[in-house]
């Protein structure tokens, strides 16, 4: 195993009260991808930061190789005293760089190097600060959300360049996809303490589950022992002194492990005010088209939005989601065409501009509009503090104000303000922005199986996936086009063309202008077989069978992996059994890719 860059042993830090950091650890060395993970406000970004040396902690061991380059991205980037974005960048290379590597990546990443800093967007300062950390291509590079404000385009691209980076790499992200294809491990920060999964993300939610399903029954058992210790010293057959007096050290030993156990946090409640259900029809639009002088940001755009379908909008950062967006609720008229909206239609709109929130405003007076002490969810008045407490704030930070907050403090309030609005219709922008894992999972179950519409707007590939009936994504030149399914399937349909080749290939193939916005279906070959060959055809009799057969293989594997003591027990068969869960999925989607494509084929004949 190669040296370590980095090492971090036994970090604590606190700031009063329950320690932030508590024996933390963290090591990196040539090469590692590692996932940073854990709850807001569990001391991430401070563990981040004592690695770059930007904060220190009050007791533990930190090291750095001292011929180690390390460069760090900090969620806020401060670009004070720098006239243009390139000369920022530039301040980040050392004296044997390459400057040529700065134009790269300013290319790459949308920016030509003369913007005034600043001019800048959110998005496009996040792009320059990642230019900066990035061209001098150090040893280690500590990302915190690298992925915040930047479109799909921008995403995919970074996750390239880092799995291609020689550079060790430390990363916070909410991406899960993200996570999922850069990091090939992952170290979970939990009250106050590290523990490493020598795997990538995509295994980190099974593995973080069957600890805290051990935990939860170690101490179970220690509960249940502290009542039979104290039992046996109540009633039980008087022995010698010295040795009642050893037990009863025991049992306040026991006592005192008890009662010091900081279980896991909590998870949000998270429940949507529901109003009185929608026509069938929600929205109905027919060639809406917009432009801005000469720049036409949409274009002869048709849909039909009916009760219940959950649709996502995507696409690069100016593409003009939120023009379609806005045209689609009726905030913007177009400048041809006609929006309907069905009947009953009750909107609860989340915006992505958390600064629209008023900072010296409290908490209580936010979630309440200051209307007395209480909301009214799903016909029921419940007091603002027991709103809250559903959304993980404590008690006492109903008079906390809002400039207080961490950032993924703010989502969460905003949530809570908007999920108490009797709505039919969620309009969400951007709602995974600064949300931890387990809250995003919340949510994505709650707008999963919300009955009324959903409409969002996200950059988040994984929620998309898990939750959207329909994507709508920019085709080039004001056209939008709708397809069925999420980001993947959306993909899939293009031939995967991601959304920033889209326009060429149009182009290539010469598009005409008035583009539909029905939903697509994959083109069909210009010389389709006239019948199915004779392994075409055994293959879509016999896959049906070998899936079935596939399927039960998952079914036994995981029922294996259930097992919650089986990773303490023997570490080597849970490790052989996930990777033999991971190929039998493999195989089954696969098989299940093979014979989607022979069936469609086979329609498709037999329709000629």
């Amino acid at each position: 195993m190669a040296p370590p860059l980095l090492r971090l042993d036994d970090i604590r830090l606190t700031f009063g009260g329950t320690p932030l950091l508590d024996g933390a650890a963290l090591s990196a060395s040539a090469g590692d991808k590692i996932a940073l993970v854990g709850r807001n406000g569990s001391g991430k970004s401070t563990l981040l930061k004592i690695a770059a040396g930007l904060a220190e902690p009050q007791d533990g061991e930190v090291f750095r190789q001292p011929s180690a380059t390390v460069r760090y991205l900090p969620q806020a980037p401060d670009m004070d005293g720098f006239a243009t974005v390139r000369a920022y960048v530039e301040a980040g290379l050392g004296p044997a760089d390459d400057p040529h590597r700065v134009t790269y990546l300013l290319d790459h990443l949308g920016l030509t190097g003369d913007e005034r800093p600043d001019d800048l967007s959110g998005g496009e300062a996040r792009r320059a600060a990642l230019a900066k950390v990035m061209a001098p291509e150090p040893d280690i590079l500590l990302l915190d959300e690298p992925t915040n404000h930047l479109d799909l385009q921008v995403i995919e691209w970074l996750e390239e360049e880092l799995i291609r980076s020689s550079s060790a790499l430390i990363v916070i992200s909410h991406d899960r996809r993200f996570l999922e294809r850069v990091s090939r491990a992952t170290v979970w920060l939990d009250r106050g303490q590290t523990r490493r999964l020598y795997k990538g993300f995509g295994h980190f939610e099974e593995w973080r589950d069957i600890i805290l399903e051990e935990e939860e029954r170690e101490q179970h058992k220690l509960g249940r022992q502290i009542v039979r210790e104290e039992h046996w010293l109540r009633y039980g057959v008087t022995a010698r002194r010295k040795r009642n007096m050893r037990r009863l050290g025991e049992l306040q030993a026991m006592r005192q492990r008890f009662r010091s156990h900081r279980g896991a946090e909590g998870l949000a409640n998270m429940v949507a005010s529901e109003a009185a259900e929608s026509g069938k029809l929600v929205i109905e639009a027919k060639g809406i088209s917009k432009s801005f002088g000469d720049l036409v940001v949409v274009r002869d755009f048709s849909t039909r939005i009916q009760r219940g379908d959950r649709v996502g909008l995507v696409g690069p950062n100016g593409a003009g989601k939120t023009t379609l967006l806005k045209m689609l609720t009726g905030a913007l008229a177009p400048d041809t065409g006609t929006v309907r909206l069905g009947t009953n239609i009750e909107i609860a709109t989340l915006d992505q501009k958390r600064e629209a929130v008023d900072p010296e405003e409290t908490l209580a007076h936010y979630l309440t509009d200051g209307r007395g002490e209480t909301v009214v969810v799903n016909g029921e008045e419940r007091h603002v503090v027991s709103w809250m407490k559903d959304f993980l704030f404590k008690p006492e930070q109903a008079r906390t104000p809002v400039r207080e907050l961490s950032g993924g403090e703010r989502a969460r309030l905003i949530l809570a303000r908007v999920l108490a609005r009797p709505a039919n219709l969620l309009v969400l922008d951007e709602p995974t922005n600064d949300l931890d894992m387990e809250t995003l999972e919340l949510l994505q179950e709650l707008v999963a199986g919300y009955p009324g519409t959903v409409i969002l707007v996200s950059h988040d590939r994984d929620f998309l996936d898990r939750t959207v009936t329909s994507t709508i994504a920019p085709d080039g030149a004001g056209r939008w086009i709708e397809y069925a399914g999420g980001y993947s399937d959306m993909l899939a349909q293009r031939g995967g063309t991601r959304l920033d080749d889209r326009k060429a290939a149009r182009a290539k193939n010469g598009a005409t202008s008035n583009g539909s916005a029905a939903k697509e279906v994959p083109e069909a070959p210009k010389g389709p077989a006239k019948k199915l060959s004779y392994k075409q055809k055994f293959a879509l009799e016999t896959l049906p069978k070998k899936m079935e057969e596939a399927s039960g293989v998952i079914a036994r594997l995981e029922e294996k992996l259930a097992d919650p003591v089986l990773f303490s027990r023997d570490p080597a068969t849970f490790n052989k059994t996930v990777a033999a869960l991971d190929k039998e999925r493999a195989s089954l989607a696969a098989m299940e890719e093979e014979w989607l494509e022979l069936e469609m084929l086979r329609e498709e004949i037999e329709g000629a």
